[in-house]
């Protein structure tokens, strides 16, 4: 009977939390092992829009639709692109009636937290190994040396999953792509020029010379910046020194050498957190063939670049089917089964388009490109 199924879930994302939420919802219960020692440890990222069709309908199924909305930002659903002289192209601004508002990832995260049963999660496990039993369980082993036994393992450890390896030899493949991150505090108080300038959403700054610039609005007066460079994966390593803010500042401002004053002063104004960030994704179509008593969702099972914004909506997505067809279905192993079967042919589409993105980002017609899509998106509306 699923409903003494014991199920543990490997990792504390919005993926694995959902499911967790959902289960319970269902009458199942689950438990979340979460790698961090506290759910304040550390930022959980910057700002996420919710489709209406995926994160936003997960979130409905899990129950969790007046919570959503007390968090969620119509008002910053805005877009806008310049080139590297500063000049707007385009600027999406009225588009608080649209239906992918943004969450901070931190914000969305307590929500779900706050909507689990008090022992769901269990911080400070790290998962170091699974291993297989010859009766169909499997023995969940942590970096502090104890273990537990369960029946299914869902593996929501994201990109590079300790679970993943039980299904599937892929791993995720570097992208080209290296991200540098940076954030500007209190931004409406403190630079209300450049709060001006980003407008109530998003920034994008291209150049046709191999850099661009991703400035997003986050809650409480916070923007999060990305620089964006075509670089082998150890270039950032190589040549910044992130142990002193101020020289990795000036180095990026540098690499930014004849844009307009006021992009550089987005960098220049930011604070002592900047964080490189390699892009990887999983082969478009990856699968695997059915393990009885494992399986992934989200970036464990598809990760995929950025680009697009479906990465946390199709784990949501996933939290959501697999926890109906685990609630719906008699039989626990048919009901993964089939989860996963239908999740291969959901992620594809999304995964296509994200690598196309991620392939022609910098390229010598990317800024066009850029245009070209914002303009197919306003449209769309």
């Amino acid at each position: 009977m699923t409903d003494q199924l014991r199920i543990a879930i490997v990792g504390g994302g919005p993926g694995g939390l959902a499911l967790a939420r959902i289960l319970a919802l269902g009458g199942m219960a689950s438990t979340v092992f979460e790698r961090e020692t506290h759910a304040k440890v550390r930022p959980q990222g910057g700002t996420l829009d919710l489709h209406a069709d995926s994160g936003q309908l997960a979130l409905r199924r899990a129950g969790l639709e007046r919570e959503f909305l007390a968090i969620a930002r119509y008002e910053d659903q805005g877009s806008r692109l310049c080139d590297k002289a500063g000049h707007i192209l385009l600027a999406d601004d009225d588009a608080s009636a649209g239906d992918r508002p943004e969450v901070d990832r931190t914000a969305l995260r307590d929500m779900l937290l706050a909507s689990l049963p008090s022992n769901t999660v269990r911080w400070d496990h790290a998962v170091t190994q699974v291993q297989p039993n010859a009766d169909g369980t499997y023995d969940i082993i942590f970096a502090h040396g104890s273990s537990e036994t369960f029946d299914l393992v869902v593996g929501a450890d994201g990109t590079w999953s300790m679970v993943r390896p039980l299904v599937s030899r892929y791993e995720p493949q570097y992208s080209g792509l290296t991200f540098i991150e940076f954030g500007l505090d209190d931004v409406d108080t403190r630079h209300p020029e450049l709060s001006l300038l980003v407008g109530r959403g998003k920034l994008g700054a291209e150049g046709n010379d191999g850099r661009a610039l991703i400035i997003q609005r986050n809650g409480h007066a916070h923007l999060r910046g990305y620089a964006i460079f075509r670089v082998p994966s150890d270039w950032a390593a190589k040549h910044f020194d992130f142990s002193s803010p101020a020289t990795a500042r000036a180095r990026l401002v540098a690499e930014f050498d004849g844009w307009a004053n006021p992009l550089l002063d987005l960098i220049r104004a930011s604070n002592d957190m900047m964080v490189p960030r390699q892009i990887y994704a999983l082969p478009v179509g990856h699968h695997w063939a059915h393990r009885a008593g494992v399986t992934l969702l989200g970036d464990a099972a598809h990760v995929m670049s950025p680009f697009g914004g479906e990465g946390v909506n199709a784990a949501l997505l996933d939290a959501a089917e697999l926890g109906r067809h685990l609630i719906e279905h008699r039989d626990w192993k048919s009901a993964v089964k089939d989860y996963e079967s239908e999740m291969f042919s959901r992620v594809v589409e999304a995964a296509k388009a994200s690598a196309e993105a991620a392939a022609t980002e910098l390229s010598h017609i990317s800024l066009s490109l850029s245009l070209e899509v914002m303009k197919e998106h306003m449209h769309g509306r």
